[in-house]
């Protein structure tokens, strides 16, 4: 009898972890309110015990699946039309119900803190907040956690239905990205906000991905020496008595958001291959000291994203960098100036890709420009016209070619539209030039009858070498008539402040 009572606990215990492993789940991405992406096949998945029978049901279609040995399933929807709220139903040894769910535009907005930046923080908010009515947009924030290890759900975090009352929780580029495709379209728009301020590029990939690519040795070396200190120092017993500080400092490298594939594994892997029909982003801030770097770190994130969604080269738009920090009255190097050039770059690399230019929405005094009204707008641009064949214009004006001659540079541009309006004065400012010396000076320019703007100095009488907007901050005035800024740019290639950094 003594020996049936111990066990008796023990077996209760047992039983209980089983029931539980045995209930099917779900991630937290699939919950009420949700989002699905129309007219695609859209894949559920979870968790079970191994080899249960799952069956998922919503409107007519019913798909039966078995959990694997490691007690994983999918399945995947045919493709759905918008419609009336629908209910999705998870059924094993229990059941989910997921209610509310629609179908139309799931968008992913990701970055740094100017994509976290809240619509509680942006400019006009309570405007904003009572006339946030728009219970068809949804968002789903998902918390910032950094990990090795994958990790498949975040259970506290669930789909929020737009109101007065919730908007100041929505991101804000996201929401206005979101309104403006919701009121164009006239079908619900789903937000997952995964963005993380002060995120590095680099945080955000598949860590074998960045080894396999070569081109991040030193990067990865720097971070396994310190990952190896940490495991050295976690490993003494006194490290809490003494209160060690590198220990600490080392704690918070770990588990934060610059650790190559940190974001990755902590946020992102989570709803990796959701059904969605692109993303938007907005980083770089925080890999401006490594401008050079980000050529190939931001091609290389894109790219492994597309990779393991498994939907194809999908839209993936982005912001480049505002303008920021002191105003200069001459011509310096910038490292941010260095980063938007590798984000434009980026658009000539990969397929299906395009940046909303704000180097007019900055302010100086706050990395964090209040206004992002605008940059949602210039991003939906993108969008509309490349995914729903909406006419707007929306591509920023490119530099293509210059031609030097009797002490001029004649510079030509692609997607100038309907014509150059330059702002505030007539003529074009931001423009410096410079000859082999490589000593820029500030320049004179002029919009020429065919589009082309010729540009000048007295003092550089062989010039070789212009820029446009090349500074943190730039005094720049450059428009098209359709109010799209001219993409800050150099005709040269000389090496930069970021050209050497790893």
């Amino acid at each position: 009898m003594r020996l049936l009572r111990l066990l008796t606990p023990l077996i209760v215990t047992t039983c209980a972890a089983s029931f539980t492993f045995a209930d099917v789940t779900l991630p937290n991405v699939f919950s009420n309110s949700m989002v699905l992406q129309r007219d695609m096949q859209n894949p559920v998945w979870g968790k079970a015990a191994p080899g249960e029978t799952v069956t998922v049901t919503i409107d007519s279609q019913v798909h039966t699946t078995t959990a694997d040995d490691d007690g994983m399933w999918r399945v995947t929807l045919e493709s759905l039309s918008v419609g009336e709220p629908r209910e999705l139903v998870v059924k094993g040894k229990n059941e989910i119900r997921i209610t509310d769910l629609l179908v139309g535009e799931v968008w992913i907005c990701s970055g740094q803190s100017n994509m976290q930046w809240s619509v509680s923080n942006s400019t006009d908010f309570a405007l904003e907040a009572t006339a946030a009515k728009f219970p068809e947009i949804r968002m789903i924030n998902f918390p910032q956690v950094g990990a090795q290890e994958p990790i498949w759900s975040h259970d506290d975090r669930h789909w929020m239905v737009c109101s007065p009352e919730t908007v100041g929780n929505f991101s804000a580029v996201g929401y206005f990205f979101a309104r403006q495709l919701h009121q164009t379209l006239g079908v619900p728009v789903g937000m997952i906000n995964n963005a993380w301020g002060g995120s590095a590029a680099e945080s955000w990939v598949n860590r074998d991905v960045l080894a396999s690519s070569g081109d991040f040795n030193v990067m990865l070396e720097n971070w396994g020496k310190a990952e190896a200190r940490h495991k050295e120092l976690s490993g003494n017993p006194d490290h809490e008595r003494t209160e060690n500080e590198e220990l600490k400092n080392l704690n918070n490298q770990m588990a934060g958001n610059s650790r190559p594939a940190n974001i990755y594994n902590g946020v992102l892997k989570s709803h990796i291959g959701y059904g969605i029909k692109g993303a938007i982003w907005y980083q770089g801030e925080s890999n401006a000291g490594r401008a050079y770097q980000y050529r190939k770190l931001f091609p290389l994130m894109i790219s492994n994203w597309r990779t393991e969604w498994g939907q194809g080269d999908f839209p993936f738009y982005w912001v480049q960098l505002a303008d920021f920090m002191a105003e200069s009255t001459e011509p310096r190097e910038s490292a941010w100036a260095e980063l938007r050039e590798a984000q434009t770059m980026t658009m000539a690399s990969l397929p299906n890709t395009g940046q909303a230019v704000i180097i007019d929405i900055g302010e100086g005094k706050d990395i964090h420009p209040r206004n992002k009204v605008d940059v949602g707008r210039r991003l939906a641009r993108w969008a509309l016209a490349n995914e729903y064949g909406v006419t707007v214009p929306f591509h920023s004006p490119e530099y293509k070619s210059v031609e030097f001659k009797e002490g001029k540079a004649i510079l030509t541009f692609d997607y100038v539209g309907g014509g150059w309006r330059p702002f505030d004065v007539n003529d074009p400012v931001g423009f410096t030039i410079a000859s082999d010396t490589k000593d820029f000076v500030n320049a004179n320019a002029k919009v020429l009858p065919d589009g082309r703007i010729e540009v000048s100095a007295d003092s550089v009488t062989s010039p070789v070498a212009v820029r446009y907007a090349w500074a943190d901050n730039p005094v720049c005035n450059m428009y098209t008539v359709d109010d799209l800024p001219l993409t800050p740019f150099r005709t040269d290639d000389w090496p930069g402040l970021t050209a050497a950094a790893q």
